[in-house]
């Protein structure tokens, strides 16, 4: 992940606790949470003819799991099953919904230390066998709100949140097209941070970015 570093987090939290505090804080925050700049200056839109969904392959962990998807995945997994490869098939049979990362998380399960259990490919792209149960109506729940939100991710501050933009290689072209397209990742996002955050947290961080552009 990327986020700010230790400091500006520590200045944050200051801010948050203290508002008098006079440090200086290079995020802003909407109802307590924390919100990089990178949200509002990243340009970005999928383009999978190009990445050919690797972010759902590449890695070394799987996709972060809320605890509350765990047992959603597991009441909607007969569901979900067809839509899988058969070696995910056996790694969900034989590990469940989840396991744990190195930082004691729960994440979705892995192929071979690679791609997510949940993963089939088809014309050579990979896609999310649980949402493309949720597109044909098999399930309500469309995927973890983590894949949902990607590239933004999400990380516990102490008792609040903060929202980032992940860097990562793999999604170089979904950059070009973003700019091509002009459309800023809070925008591209907004559906999945209306899931997370609510529709009138969405609307304060639009309000505050837009301020910031004038």
């Amino acid at each position: 992940m990327c986020f700010h570093d230790n400091m500006t987090f520590y200045m944050c939290n200051q801010i948050l606790q203290f508002p008098q505090n006079p440090y200086f804080c290079p995020m802003l925050i909407i109802d307590k949470i924390l919100v990089s700049d990178a949200i509002k200056d990243t340009y970005f839109a999928c383009n999978l003819q190009a990445c050919k969904g690797d972010c759902c392959v590449a890695g070394d962990a799987g996709a972060p799991l809320e605890e509350e998807e765990i047992s959603i995945l597991e009441d909607v997994l007969d569901e979900v099953i067809p839509y899988m490869s058969q070696e995910g098939k056996e790694v969900v049979d034989w590990t469940g919904v989840f396991e744990y990362d190195t930082e004691g998380e729960y994440v979705t399960p892995l192929v071979k230390d690679e791609e997510c259990a949940f993963v089939y490919v088809k014309d050579g792209i990979s896609f999310c066998a649980i949402e493309q149960a949720y597109l044909e109506g098999k399930i309500k729940f469309q995927k973890p709100v983590s894949c949902h939100l990607y590239p933004i991710r999400i990380k516990k501050v102490g008792e609040t949140e903060a929202v980032n933009y992940d860097t990562w290689s793999v999604c170089a072209p979904a950059l070009i097209k973003g700019k091509t397209v002009g459309v800023p990742l809070y925008q591209y996002l907004k559906v999945p941070l209306i899931r997370k955050f609510g529709s009138k947290w969405y609307a304060k961080l639009v309000v505050a970015l837009e301020k910031e552009q004038m």
